[in-house]
């Protein structure tokens, strides 16, 4: 699979992230984050409300 560019560093590839819902389903490509560290871009899908640039944390469960 190829990964798109990020349009805001031109540096890194999009990388895709999945994740669980509330019942257990797994949602597929719920955010999108550019793999250059300096960079940051993020876009994510929470609640059918789509999000940029938020800062993207890990989860501690």
């Amino acid at each position: 699979m190829e990964y798109p560019d990020c349009k805001k560093c031109g540096e890194g590839l999009l990388l895709p992230l999945s994740d669980y819902g509330r019942d257990g389903a797994a949602i597929h490509f719920k955010a999108w984050v550019c793999h250059n560290p300096g960079c940051g871009f993020s876009i994510r899908i929470d609640n059918g409300e789509i999000s940029f640039g938020k800062g993207l944390r890990e989860s501690a469960k």
